[in-house]
């Protein structure tokens, strides 16, 4: 069982057949923002969508949690989901998503089949994220009722102001009952914690990643780009940094071509 955290994370499977493919989803969003993707894909792919402790219906984290125990829980339940079946699986992320994932791979290099990251830039390893402090206070401060405003955030402006966009946020929020604030605030910490040196240069499955040029991220995901051994991106004009949400058409046709282009898209 994952250290610093009570219990089993939750997860949605979508699809009976082919090779697994795990989603991690953005902060301060759940699992049901890859909606577009587990319909997608589990054309080919047998989805598992899970839950970061503290968000949609997942258990509380403790104290001292790290970005090693997300991953290690994003691995368990994986392996509850397919029966422990240890087959290689694609691993797709966003922001703190692809964090998980890019763990997730340390964790059991064997069984990456690919990387599929989005939302997410670069930054010094060696030091902590310079995003979280900001985040922990406004956390502190709102508590849950900040995750309306934080959703926005995540999208590019013209997204944002969208009946679809207020959808989706009162979607995520109406789940705050069931959510941790505390969880989150441990969440972030982690989040924020250095990294081992070779955090990204390590990583040695195929990656692909996918930014939107509205993301606060997307001018340290060229850095990103170059610091991940043979990582292919594609730009997204247009997209916030929930890309996957704003323009599924296009991120998915660039997963998939991704994957066809390195013999692990599923035959028929």
């Amino acid at each position: 069982m994952a250290a610093h955290i009570e219990g089993p994370l939750y997860y949605e499977r979508l699809g009976r057949r082919g090779p697994p493919m795990l989603f991690a989803h953005p902060n301060p969003m759940d699992q049901s923002c890859w909606l577009y993707q587990m319909a997608r894909f589990s054309t080919w792919f047998r989805c598992v969508a899970v839950d970061v402790p503290g968000y949609g219906r997942s258990p509380k984290a403790r104290e001292g949690l790290t970005l090693a125990d997300m991953a290690q829980g994003f691995w368990e339940a994986l392996d509850e989901a397919t029966g422990g079946s240890a087959e290689p699986a694609v691993l797709v992320g966003c922001s703190v998503g692809s964090s998980i994932v890019e763990q997730m791979y340390h964790l059991r290099p064997r069984q990456t089949a690919a990387l599929v990251l989005s939302g997410t830039g670069w930054h010094p390893p060696a030091q902590d994220a310079p995003f979280v402090p900001g985040r922990i206070r406004e956390y502190t401060r709102e508590g849950l009722a900040f995750r309306w405003r934080y959703t926005f955030q995540d999208l590019s402006p013209a997204f944002g102001a969208t009946p679809l966009a207020h959808h989706f946020a009162e979607m995520f929020t109406e789940r705050n009952d069931t959510s941790d604030v505390e969880s989150i605030l441990h969440q972030f910490r982690a989040l924020g914690a250095p990294r081992e040196a070779n955090f990204y240069s390590g990583i040695r499955c195929p990656v692909v990643l996918l930014s939107g040029t509205e993301d606060g991220a997307h001018a340290s995901a060229f850095r990103l780009k170059e610091e991940i051994p043979g990582c292919e991106m594609h730009v997204l004009p247009g997209a916030g940094h929930a890309c996957h949400l704003e323009q599924p058409w296009l991120f998915d046709r660039r997963v998939i071509d991704f994957l066809k282009a390195r013999g692990l898209f599923p035959a028929g």
